[in-house]
């Protein structure tokens, strides 16, 4: 069956609750039900706007935002009102265990180098603490993007990097975003974040004739996927 050999790569971290698209704000928002008054960092913050997710999730949060120095979202930023920070794009100017929660969305394919960056995430996290967050794997060249990752691929930076993958979601289709950018990124596209984009709902009717089980139509939207989601986190000392 389609994305066969990706489920069995993936096994347990293949999420059986339900199949939908999934963004990053959603994944962490679930993240911040388990934590009480977290200190959060969001890494790769842009403009900064994230800040009013978690303040709304949580109004004793501590947000903290990182981005590099030459981000054009950086430069363009108009945000006073929340504490941000610079870094080289691999050193976190953090202590070790300083956050409960460290956000990432669509920055990993923008990394010159993850691995040694996803190592000072898992510094930085306290025993317990979760990374959520998005990537691109089959998404156009953008902002001087880098790297694709495949679920399994991220799967084993994130390992080697010492945290363990809780779960990887779909996001929206790949070609869904080729048409977009094939078309110059014209607005009705917008609507896709926010709802199963059109490569999805043909998954998902497939999969139901099919008689595919939740982990099955997950992999199989994770196989054709342009941005998928993931949730890691800091391994407890044993």
């Amino acid at each position: 069956m389609i994305g066969d050999d990706l489920r069995e790569a993936l096994g347990p971290r293949l999420p059986r609750d339900h199949a939908r698209q999934t963004h990053a704000q959603e994944i962490a928002s679930q993240a911040m039900a388990s934590m009480r008054a977290p200190a959060v960092l969001d890494l790769g913050c842009g403009a900064g706007d994230s800040v009013d997710l978690f303040r709304r999730l949580d109004r004793g949060a501590e947000w903290i935002g990182l981005d590099v120095r030459d981000s054009d979202e950086v430069r363009t930023r108009t945000r006073t009102d929340a504490e941000f920070h610079t870094f080289d794009g691999e050193r976190i100017p953090f202590d070790d265990g300083r956050f409960g929660l460290v956000y990432s969305t669509q920055v990993l394919e923008h990394v010159h180098r993850p691995a040694p960056l996803l190592a000072e995430v898992a510094r930085v996290l306290r025993p317990g603490g979760l990374l959520a967050g998005s990537t691109s794997q089959l998404e156009p060249f953008h902002s001087r993007s880098t790297f694709g990752y495949t679920p399994y691929g991220l799967t084993l930076l994130l390992e080697d990097a010492g945290l363990e993958v809780v779960e990887l979601r779909p996001s929206i289709d790949a070609l869904t975003l080729i048409l977009r950018r094939g078309l110059n990124r014209p607005r009705v596209f917008d609507r896709w974040w926010a709802r199963e984009s059109p490569l999805n709902r043909v998954i998902d009717a497939f999969g139901r004739a099919a008689r595919l089980d939740v982990a099955g139509r997950n992999a199989a939207k994770l196989l054709f996927c342009g941005q998928f989601s993931f949730l890691a986190r800091r391994p407890l000392p044993r």
